[in-house]
């Protein structure tokens, strides 16, 4: 069923399909991973095979059944566009998004590829929000080139964990950037100078910037292993959104 979410910047999360495989850098220390594993162990369903793709299809009305306007998270624990989703189920789940019209949904993937693929064969409607993960400039750079190539109301970046100084980005055509460090006790490390960065060029380019977390990692440099390190940036939390999203 759908969830509460304790991510930040989002309210439900809705999984129509569970498990993955890893496919960058940023897939190694997989929060949904340790996640699938856990709520496998304690016999969850959807869960019965633990990080190993699923397809529920008995899921994918859930948001129909919710008339409350909620902003939704899709996939928390998956990616819609992995290879071995077929085009007929992600179908589905955009139509049902559709249909749901009170709802605002997120989709975030690190497959852009095959997302500007689907999504050049359909009209994405606007309350569907599509996003790339960013974790460094081998990976995760490239993705925005092709999010930028959707035709669709709001594009946005999930910069995390950011493993590096992503350098200057390219920001056209994005509407909203979410930044954050790893969390864990084998979290990789986030400097402050790289989020710095990042937040000077959201500004510039007027793109809003939420900064989820600094993870395991504080902006002093010091590990504090499973200990979180909070949300604030130069003594400031920053949770802006695009202008449209009232949360």
């Amino acid at each position: 069923m759908s969830q509460n979410s304790k991510i930040e910047w989002t309210q439900q999360t809705w999984n129509p399909t569970t498990g993955c495989t890893k496919i960058s850098p940023g897939c190694k220390h997989c929060y949904a991973e340790a996640m699938s594993k856990r709520l496998q162990a304690m016999h969850v369903k959807g869960y019965e095979n633990g990080f190993d793709l699923s397809l529920l299809p008995e899921r994918l009305e859930q948001p129909l059944k919710r008339k409350i306007p909620t902003t939704y998270f899709v996939n928390s624990m998956s990616d819609l566009f992995h290879k071995d989703i077929p085009d007929e189920f992600i179908a589905k789940a955009f139509e049902v998004m559709e249909k749901a019209k009170q709802h605002q949904f997120q989709l975030l993937t690190k497959r852009a590829d095959r997302m500007k693929t689907f999504c050049d064969t359909i009209k994405v409607p606007p309350n569907i929000w599509l996003g790339v993960s960013v974790e460094d400039q081998e990976y995760g750079l490239p993705r925005i080139d092709y999010l930028r190539q959707i035709d669709c109301k709001i594009r946005f970046l999930s910069i995390e964990p950011l493993l590096e100084d992503l350098g200057e980005i390219n920001l056209s055509k994005i509407h909203w950037v979410i930044v954050g460090g790893e969390s864990g006790s084998k979290a990789r490390p986030m400097k402050l100078e790289w989020v710095e960065s990042i937040q000077n060029q959201c500004a510039a380019s007027q793109v809003a910037f939420f900064f989820k977390q600094w993870g395991g990692w504080g902006a002093d440099g010091k590990f504090r292993n499973k200990k979180h390190n909070g949300r604030l940036l130069n003594g400031k939390t920053w949770d802006q959104y695009p202008d449209n999203l009232n949360l």
